[in-house]
């Protein structure tokens, strides 16, 4: 019952005014002082709690005395509530973007914590339409394979970079050499992912270095653009080395040492 509570008033009616409704559904047509009774609320508020709701016609009076009480049937409040809604939403989804100004960023944030950042992954993931693009450790592949698994099975385009070995059998697979471009995360486990090109997060999600756990999320488009194109090129770099090992080793040495020397140093 209190639940029942609890959601009428989520609708816009106040506690008074959710309890007399209830009170008036189980036993109607009632008098003020039984409704009191009923909803268990002072008798001085019952009177103004009807003349509310009569008002705003979901309780309607008799004409003769003593005065009596009838609710309008549940189907039909939930009926008028739900067209108030939907159409309070669709006025706001026409409405408020022209209140946006032209030169409004989408936020960067930062999530710290293996659980909340767990949370934010599995969110982005289910709400995914599209694709999904993501390069991660086996450590994190664990938690969310479950997820992109389903995404999958949704028919989203799931691409995935491997920065160990562990076992995917879903999705289009890129398997990492191991080769480190920069020391920034060495030793670190971290995770890049994009979905449907308009949400991103990257960043540690297991540290060596006695740091906690911190990602960066975000829906700026050119940020999200940069993460995806980490991702991308990634599987174009894993894509070659798997069909030109020898030339690429040839030209660029064991590990594209001579490759990473002339960008880095």
């Amino acid at each position: 019952m209190d639940e029942i509570i609890e959601k009428l008033k989520e609708l816009g009616l106040n506690e008074y005014q959710s309890k007399v409704y209830v009170a008036l559904l189980k036993k109607f047509p009632s008098t003020g002082y039984e409704i009191s009774k009923l909803a268990n609320i002072p008798q001085s508020r019952t009177y103004d709690t009807l003349k509310a709701l009569e008002s705003m016609h979901i309780v309607i009076a008799s004409t003769q005395k003593p005065i009596t009480y009838t609710p309008i049937k549940p189907k039909e409040l939930t009926k008028r509530y739900k067209r108030k809604i939907d159409s309070t939403i669709n006025f706001l989804e026409k409405k408020l973007p022209d209140l946006k100004e032209d030169s409004y960023t989408e936020p960067v944030l930062t999530i710290f914590g293996s659980t909340k950042i767990y949370d934010k992954l599995t969110e982005i993931i289910k709400n995914a339409n599209n694709n999904i693009f993501i390069a991660l450790w086996a450590n994190d592949f664990k938690y969310l394979e479950p997820h992109l698994l389903d995404a999958y099975n949704r028919g989203l385009d799931v691409k995935i970079v491997k920065y160990d070995n562990f076992v995917c059998n879903f999705g289009t697979v890129f398997e990492h050499s191991g080769i480190s471009m920069l020391d920034h995360y060495k030793n670190d486990k971290f995770i890049f992912m994009t979905a449907d090109n308009v949400e991103g997060i990257f960043g540690i999600t297991k540290s060596v270095r006695n740091i906690q756990p911190q990602v960066t999320w975000t829906k700026n488009i050119e940020i999200v653009f940069l993460i995806k194109a980490f991702s991308v090129f990634s599987m174009y770099l894993i894509d070659i080395e798997d069909n030109f090992p020898e030339q690429l080793r040839y030209f660029y040495g064991a590990g594209l040492k001579k490759l990473r020397d002339k960008i880095l140093h």
